[in-house]
């Protein structure tokens, strides 16, 4: 689904950047020598994703940097808050799911909200790699990017930490806890 170019006003990218410069500076184990100068360098070439951040912070993401693809020339910003962002849980998986439901349905749906950020669920790979970052998940979890198979016959994944490990789980997509939310990607 396509949105609407968006821009942030000067003071909102100063803070948002000012944010993203210190936590990308206190997580440093996340992008070991990436350099905060390169990826205000990509910002500043791409100024419609830091309104995608601007909404990532705002729901409770704190976004950060876990990877760069040398391929492509783009750095990952992931959401790294300790759980599930606060501002994106109470929903079911995708559109079909919410629409499956006949009573007690959610406000949306995390595949639906995950578009309208301008961000792609975590696939169980990148989800994989950020639980090797920090400790994620621990009392919430997060759904996944379902592979087709799955969703077809009705299920979704979601994935969290638990004693230690990371689990990969299935669930109804049409489920909804409050404890479970979604965590985004974007590529910058």
């Amino acid at each position: 689904m396509a949105q609407p170019q968006e821009f942030l006003s000067d003071e909102q990218r100063r803070t948002l950047l000012e944010i993203l410069k210190q936590r990308f500076e206190e997580n440093e184990q996340r992008h070991e020598k990436m350099g905060w100068d390169n990826v205000l360098l990509k910002l500043d070439e791409n100024p419609e994703k830091l309104f995608v951040l601007h909404k990532m912070e705002e729901t409770g993401g704190e976004p950060d940097v876990i990877g760069y693809e040398a391929e492509t020339g783009m750095f990952l910003f992931c959401d790294c808050s300790k759980e599930s962002p606060a501002g994106r849980r109470s929903l079911c998986y995708d559109r079909a799911a919410l629409e499956s439901r006949k009573k007690n349905k959610p406000e949306s749906s995390a595949v639906d909200r995950a578009a309208e950020i301008g961000i792609e669920l975590l696939t169980e790979e990148q989800y994989r790699l950020l639980q090797t970052l920090g400790e994620f998940d621990l009392k919430t979890s997060s759904w996944l990017e379902t592979p087709q198979e799955i969703r077809e016959r009705g299920g979704a994944i979601f994935g969290d930490c638990r004693y230690g490990q990371v689990f990969i789980y299935h669930n109804g997509a049409d489920s909804y806890y409050a404890a479970r939310g979604f965590r985004g990607i974007l590529k910058v």
